[in-house]
């Protein structure tokens, strides 16, 4: 086969292989793509021996090469259009924190739509193995030969914020509490086995990790996720954007710029996926929070999520909200899913505008809105269509009045571009509205131009010939009818263009995210108060009541809305509190919440045949309600007004329960941690250990879960005839019992503590050791003994022993140390049957010499 030039070389390498080209090194593999998949597996054969060859994708036409150092020739190959990095290390990229679903107004969600939890849908998460154990999602994991001994706390957490169900705490509840879990691994940056997704109805992949470097171009793992997306339309894959947010890019057109263009992994710079960013708790874009542009001046991220730690919350977060959008759409169609482009312009349409007006390289188009996305769905407001070159597609929107902005988001999934395109964009499609005067108005673009300057102006209307989603603006559009256009510009693979416009009309006024109805606020802890304000920007007073009274106290006169966040410290008395803000002449009242301490729940025993729950009173509550947990979920036992409950037999097949306290007026107050019945594997024993291991008076603690049902507790001392009673307690209140007794001479006992139930059930502690010697003696024992069995000494002042045993000829055998006070041991093993003598010294003590003999 001919050569292929130095220059066409060169233009055919990842970035990162340019620098390697010209000074190689020996990577242990490459990423290839060929044109004809057969004659290159031929090519390798005769020219790469020895190296191995994985294919990737149903065509087949991309592969993982395995030839440590063999760039020049793969690159020097006619067959080859495309050389790329293979798989490098994947890094989380979240430290494990808090999550404030308000802000993201998930919680709203929630309340309003209880039976839209992702049920029934799959969301993969791709990096290290979640623990499949966590009750939090109890039966919705999907068992794959992934899961081993060893899972990641961290994509733990992912999953929690995908789709806990809430069962261990109120703060182990996700976005989507309904879905099916499916763990992926992130060893292969490659698309996962499409086969395999669909068989496991995946239709959400979270993808919360980065790798090491900047890849900020089009490589193979790019295309091949845009690929993916045609392949399989419904599936979307959501990305971190990175925690690199103040890195300077070393490569491409944005080189040597400081803070823009360092997304972490050149796969989060496909055109069909979702990146998303991190915000702090007041909305604004993290500083750690990785930036854009991509490398041909599209829009990365393209919208933001609370991620208090980083970007890995933030799109775990985006991943459980698009289940959400899934589920609501499916409720519409029949059983159907959206195609991930209508999602996707649902999910960006909703975003609500942080930072500089408009889009924006930070923060995309905006923070993630939950219930605004789901109600898209729900109302409908959203067109599919398909336009040709150089068509248009037409679609009526009809404004109502009093609006404050009209906002409508097209987004269509682009054919994958070649491989290191310099411009990634293949179809281009632009929407543009009309008003019923005739007047238009195009989307909002941003400039690419590679100076910080540039990339930092605001987003002006005009015509994009860049990204694959585009938005339009109205602000106080006129009531009535607009029509929208998308036009096939351009639709190079074609012969049509399948797309998504979604829609929404945006009133002025204040909304509650926290607290919503059937919330609960810990009594004397800061609370996180969350609203969405859609108007100007203004200040607000707010105020709080509760329940029973009339008088609003007030909290602050002159809240900034804008920031929607507000840290109130509850009261430290049980209460129902309702929050309200004025805004002019306009009131805007929160739901009911409760304000409560929550119960610290404990295991009184958990035995073969009952087990007991107890838990202290908490202050204003008039009962308890008990739940369980059942095959998924909680589910209520009893509502009691004690403060322990006794758990039958046929109960006990479920072992994990907690409690709500109710308030006077009926309010479930704030639940406590879910409690396993294997926390405490003895029944009422907790513990039972002597206060000293050698004395001549012993002392036992008993440390018991529950005295309730027991009628005695008796210590009983070893005898040749067995275990013989020397004391006997009727137990009280107190769960620690102190059990005595006075050894008559010296040498080894041995103790437990026999428990008496009130149905006459006999419980036994495990058997204590207790040694006595008189005070400056030292006991060698047993003596005899066998040789291989340890020979102990006790030394009755607490000294540390240095030992030494010799023969009967006085010839030193071994010698050692019991550094522990009081105690020691030595090895017998190898010892000839005979009489020994051994010399022990105790540390500032006398020395002693014992007679041991020992046995065969």
């Amino acid at each position: 086969m001919a050569q292929t030039t130095r220059a066409a070389v060169s233009s055919r390498l990842a970035p990162a292989l340019q620098a390697e080209h010209a000074q190689p090194t020996r990577r242990s593999a490459y990423r290839v793509q060929v044109q004809d998949a057969a004659a290159f597996r031929e090519w390798a054969q005769e020219n790469l021996r020895g190296a191995r060859l994985q294919a990737h994708g149903a065509e087949a036409r991309v592969f993982t090469v395995h030839a440590p150092g063999k760039l020049a020739k793969l690159a020097q190959c006619p067959l080859v259009t495309f050389v790329d990095v293979a798989d490098r290390e994947a890094k989380p990229e979240k430290e494990i924190d808090g999550v404030d679903l308000g802000a993201n107004r998930i919680w709203p969600v929630h309340q309003l739509y209880p039976n839209i939890t992702g049920q029934g849908l799959t969301v993969s998460v791709k990096e290290e193995v979640f623990d499949a154990a966590d009750i939090d999602f109890k039966g919705r994991v999907i068992t794959s030969t992934l899961f081993g001994s060893n899972a990641s706390d961290h994509a733990t957490v992912m999953a929690t914020l995908i789709g806990g169900a809430g069962n261990s705490a109120p703060t182990g509840r996700g976005a989507a509490s309904g879905v099916q879990l499916a763990a992926s691994s992130y060893a292969q940056l490659m698309p996962d086995d499409a086969a395999q997704l669909t068989s496991n109805r995946v239709s959400v992949q979270n993808h919360s990790y980065g790798v090491a470097a900047i890849e900020n171009y089009y490589g193979l793992e790019a295309l091949a996720y845009d690929q993916q997306t045609r392949q399989l339309p419904t599936l979307l894959h959501v990305f971190s954007s990175g925690n690199v947010g103040s890195r300077t890019p070393s490569s491409g057109a944005y080189a040597s710029l400081a803070g823009v263009a360092n997304i972490t992994g050149q796969f989060k710079t496909s055109k069909n996926t979702l990146c998303a960013g991190a915000t702090d708790v007041l909305g604004r874009v993290a500083t750690l929070s990785s930036r854009g542009p991509a490398h041909d001046g599209r829009l990365k991220p393209e919208m933001v999520a609370l991620g208090e730690a980083g970007t890995s919350d933030a799109a775990a977060v985006v991943s459980g909200i698009a289940a959400l959008v899934q589920h609501a759409y499916r409720e519409q169609h029949n059983g159907q899913l959206p195609p991930a482009a209508l999602s996707k312009a649902v999910l960006l349409n909703s975003a609500d505008d942080v930072g500089r007006p408009g889009p924006d390289f930070e923060a995309g188009f905006g923070q993630a809105d939950a219930l605004g996305a789901v109600q898209t769905m729900l109302d409908k407001r959203f067109v599919q269509g398909k336009v040709a070159a150089g068509a248009s597609s037409k679609f009526a929107v009809t404004v109502p009045a009093g609006v404050r902005q009209l906002k409508l988001t097209l987004a269509w999934a682009d054919p994958e571009a070649a491989a290191n395109a310099s411009k990634a964009l293949v179809n281009d499609l632009d929407v543009e509205l009309v008003g019923a005067n005739g007047v238009r108005w195009r989307p909002w673009v941003l400039s690419s131009y590679p100076h910080l300057d540039s990339l930092k102006l605001p987003a002006r209307r005009g015509v994009d010939r860049l990204n694959n989603v585009e938005q339009i603006t109205v602000g106080a559009p006129a009531a009535g009818a607009y029509e929208v256009r998308v036009n096939g510009t351009t639709v190079a693979a074609g012969p049509e263009q399948e797309f998504a416009v979604a829609y929404e009309f945006e009133t002025q006024g204040l909304t509650w995210s926290n607290p919503v109805a059937g919330t609960a606020l810990n009594a004397g802890q800061q609370q996180r108060l969350r609203w969405h304000w859609q108007g100007a920007a203004t200040t607000g007073t707010l105020s709080y009541r509760t329940a029973g009274s009339n008088t609003w106290v007030p909290i602050s006169n002159a809240v900034d809305l804008g920031v929607g966040l507000y840290a109130w410290t509850a009261p430290t008395e049980a209460a129902v509190a309702q929050f309200r803000f004025e805004v002019g002449s306009a009131v805007y009242p929160s739901a009911t919440a409760a304000v409560s301490q929550a119960p610290l729940v404990q295991v009184g025993y958990a035995c073969d045949d009952e087990a007991l729950l107890t838990w202290a009173p908490v202050p204003g509550a008039s009962g308890y309600q008990v739940l369980r947990l059942g095959l998924t979920a909680l589910e209520p036992v009893a509502t009691i007004a004690d403060t322990a409950l006794l758990l039958t037999n046929s109960q006990l097949f479920f072992r994990h329960y907690t409690v709500v306290p109710v308030l006077a007026n009926g309010n479930p107050g704030v639940r406590a941690r879910t409690i396993s019945l294997n926390s405490n594997s003895a029944c009422y024993v907790r513990s039972f250990l002597p206060r000293q291991l050698v004395t001549d008076e012993i002392e036992f603690d008993l440390i018991l879960g529950s005295t309730y049902r027991l009628r005695a507790v008796h210590l009983e001392r070893e005898t040749a005839g067995g275990f013989q009673t020397v004391q006997t307690v009727t137990p009280g209140a107190q769960s620690t019992i102190v059990l005595q007794d006075q050894l008559p001479t010296p040498g080894l006992y041995r103790y437990r503590a026999r428990l008496e139930t009130v149905s006459g059930s006999m419980l036994y502690t495990q058997v204590e050791d207790i040694y006595y010697a008189r005070p400056g003696d030292v006991m060698l024992f047993p003596n005899p003994v066998v040789a291989g069995k340890a020979a102990t000494l006790i030394e009755a002042n607490g000294l540390a022993m240095h030992w030494q045993l010799f023969d009967n000829l006085g010839q030193l055998v071994r010698e050692g140390d019991a550094p522990e006070a009081a105690v020691g041991e030595f090895d017998t093993s190898n010892l000839r049957a005979g009489t020994y003598f051994v010399r022990i010294t105790p540390a500032g003590g006398t020395t002693v010499v014992r007679r041991l003999v020992v046995l065969r």
